[in-house]
């Protein structure tokens, strides 16, 4: 009896803590905490060379690349059946092999070549070099809508439906180009399979050879100037003498009359 006595005497003497010295508690411990003995987490940025920060960038704006062979947006009207590119004042854009190594260059005359027969060549080039370590350059683009009408239609243009795309290529000019750790002789042989799939004449050219100026290369002493310049001299008196003929010829018809 005694010993339980003095338990509820001591316990009534004791008083408990207040809630807000409870709160107060809480606060004084947060207090107490800090974050400067903590490590620094790892950085988990690439390092990246002065070289390339000098010759990239950090952000690109260049969109996606398209399919080469059908557009991201179709045609708004027909477009005109229209002839390829003569390069009538001395180009030679579009001649030289410039990514890659190797080169398919057309030889006979322009033409339209339609995307079908531009995939089948393609297709035709990679199925050559499967299991090799190369790179395929594309220098056309199928962005021209042909249009067909139907056996049923009359005579005369403005009329059709979409048929396919296709492509103007003018001649002397490089389709494909090829780079990578591949044989010449075999490059030669994809490329030979490839011309044998798409119309006209083709031939294999290499990265350094010189260009052509219609169906003319140029070098072996043959300049640009010399095919820009007239075929033939004439003097002053000549082309007096030419100027003179047209005016005698119709005086003699009339003569005649």
């Amino acid at each position: 009896m005694d010993t339980l006595n003095h338990l509820l005497r001591t316990s009534s003497t004791v008083s408990m803590p207040s809630p807000f010295q409870q709160c107060r508690g809480l606060i004084d411990q947060f207090r107490s905490l800090s974050l400067r003995a903590v490590a620094p987490l790892p950085s988990r940025t690439i390092p990246i060379s002065s070289h390339h920060q000098a010759t990239k960038r950090a952000f690109s704006s260049a969109c996606i690349r398209q399919n080469w062979l059908i557009p991201k947006r179709g045609e708004k009207y027909p477009s005109r059946k229209g002839r390829p590119r003569v390069a009538t004042g001395g180009s030679t854009r579009g001649t030289t092999v410039i990514w890659g190594d190797y080169g398919l260059r057309l030889k006979d005359h322009g033409r339209r070549i339609s995307a079908a027969q531009l995939r089948v060549a393609e297709e035709t080039i990679k199925k050559r070099l499967r299991g090799m370590r190369y790179r395929l350059f594309t220098r056309v683009v199928a962005n021209i809508g042909v249009y067909a009408s139907g056996n049923d239609q009359r005579m005369g243009k403005g009329k059709g439906s979409f048929d396919h795309w296709a492509t103007r290529v003018a001649v002397s000019r490089v389709v494909f180009e090829l780079s990578g750790d591949v044989h010449e002789q075999v490059v030669r042989d994809a490329f030979r399979l490839a011309g044998n799939k798409l119309p006209g004449l083709w031939e294999f050219c290499k990265k350094g050879d010189p260009p052509v100026m219609g169906i003319t290369k140029l070098g072996n002493g043959v300049t640009v100037e010399d095919l820009l310049r007239p075929r033939r001299k004439l003097t002053a008196d000549q082309l007096t003498a030419i100027a003179k003929e047209p005016a005698q010829s119709k005086a003699g018809s009339k003569a005649h009359r």
